[in-house]
C-alpha cells in the first residue's frame, strides 16, 4: 500500500465470521454512515476471522466495487478479540469505530458519536438500552456476568456494553501496546482511561444469520475477563482455604472430645462429607490457580497474536501486517502508519 499523507478521519473497523448473509448490507449501512461522518475520509475494514463460508469472496468483491474498503483475511479463525485487533492494526484512521457486522449495533451512530467525540471524549462506547431479540436467559446471564465482574475487577468496567465503540487513535496506539493474548477489549480499553463516555441506543436483533456467540465461548470470554482483570478470585480461594483449615481444626476438636466422651463414631456419611468438601475446596483451589498459570505459559510463548494471510484494497494485494508483535519497538508496515495524527 502506497503512504498516507494525511490521515483518513475515521476507520470503520468491523471482525467478521461466516457473515455472508449480512455482510453486503452491513457494508453498505457502515459506507453511508462513513460518509455521512466524514465524506470521502475514511475507510472500511473487513475482518475475515477464518470463515468456512463466502465472507472472504464478499469481502474481495465489496473492496473492488470500492477502493475505501479494506479486506484482511486471518490466516486461522483467532476468535473476536484478536480479529479486532489485527483490524485496528490494519486501519489507517485518526479515529476508529469498533463494530461487529452482524448489524445488531447500528453504524448510523457514527455521526452522533464523532460529534461526542469532538467536544473531547476519548472513547465513546455504546451503552445498551433496549435488547430486541434476545431470550431471557441471555439477558439474565449477561447481567449477572457484568455485575459480577464489577465486583470482581479492579477497574470500572461499564455494564451492559459491548465492543461497540470509537476510539482515538491514542487510546487505539496504547491499546495496541498492550501484550495480552487472553483480550477483553472493553475492559482494556476501560483501563486505558482518558474521558470516556457513553452512547445509549438501542439494540437490534441479528439483520440475518445466527449469533457465533455460543454459551461456551461466551464463558470463556468472562474468564479472560475476570482473569485479566483481578485477581480476587485468588484472594477468595485463599480465604476458602483458611476458613476450611478452621472447619478441619473444628472437626477435629470435636473427634477428640466425643473419643474421651465415650461417645460412638461410626459415621461413615460425616467422614464422606468431611472428604468431599475439602476435596472441592483444593480442586476449585487448583483450578483457579491454574486458569492464571495457564495464561502465563501462553503468554510467555512470545507468539505472534495474529496471523494474516492477505490484505486487499481496491481488489487489489497490498502488502499486510503479517502478525503484531506487542510491546515497544514492534513491527508495523511501513509507510502506513507512520503519519498519524496523535
Amino acid at each position: 500500500m502506497s503512504s498516507i499523507d494525511t490521515p483518513l478521519k475515521v476507520s470503520i473497523v468491523a471482525p467478521c465470521y461466516n457473515e455472508e448473509e449480512v455482510i453486503e448490507e452491513f457494508a453498505r449501512r457502515a459506507m453511508a454512515a462513513g460518509r455521512a461522518a466524514a465524506a470521502d475520509s475514511f475507510e472500511l475494514v473487513l475482518v475475515d476471522d477464518g470463515s468456512r463460508d463466502t465472507t472472504w469472496a464478499k469481502i474481495e468483491a465489496l473492496s473492488r466495487e470500492n477502493p475505501q474498503i479494506v479486506g484482511v483475511r486471518l490466516m486461522r479463525n483467532h476468535g473476536h478479540e484478536l480479529a479486532s485487533t489485527a483490524g485496528i492494526a490494519s486501519s489507517c484512521g485518526a479515529r476508529i469505530l469498533l463494530i461487529d457486522a452482524d448489524l445488531q449495533d447500528p453504524p448510523e451512530l457514527l455521526s452522533e458519536m464523532m460529534a461526542m467525540m469532538d467536544r473531547g471524549a476519548d472513547v465513546v462506547y455504546g451503552q445498551r438500552g433496549i435488547r430486541k431479540g434476545e431470550s431471557w436467559m441471555k439477558l439474565t446471564t449477561s447481567a449477572l456476568f457484568y455485575r459480577l465482574l464489577r465486583w470482581l475487577a479492579s477497574v470500572d468496567i461499564p455494564s451492559d456494553t459491548g465492543d461497540f465503540r470509537l476510539m482515538t487513535r491514542r487510546v487505539a496506539e496504547l491499546l495496541l501496546s498492550m501484550p495480552e493474548r487472553d483480550r477483553f477489549l472493553r475492559g482494556m480499553i476501560s483501563w486505558i482511561g482518558g474521558r470516556q463516555v457513553p452512547i445509549v441506543y438501542e439494540r437490534d436483533e441479528r439483520h440475518a444469520g445466527t449469533t457465533k456467540y455460543s454459551y461456551s465461548k461466551l464463558l470463556r470470554l468472562a474468564l479472560d475477563a475476570i482473569t485479566g482483570f483481578s485477581a480476587r478470585p485468588l484472594r477468595i480461594a485463599s480465604w476458602a482455604g483458611v476458613v476450611t483449615a478452621f472447619i478441619a481444626m473444628a472437626l477435629l476438636a470435636y473427634t477428640f472430645y466425643s473419643f474421651e466422651a465415650g461417645w460412638a463414631v461410626t459415621g461413615w456419611s460425616s467422614t464422606m462429607v468431611a472428604i468431599t468438601v475439602f476435596s472441592a475446596v483444593q480442586l476449585i483451589t487448583l483450578g483457579i490457580l491454574g486458569e492464571y498459570v495457564g495464561r502465563l505459559v501462553q503468554q510467555s510463548k512470545g507468539r505472534p497474536l495474529f496471523m494474516v494471510d492477505r490484505m486487499v484494497r481496491g481488489g487489489e494485494d497490498v502488502s499486510p501486517i503479517d502478525s503484531y508483535d506487542m510491546g515497544p519497538g514492534r513491527h508495523l508496515n511501513p509507510g502506513r502508519r507512520d503519519n498519524f495524527l496523535p
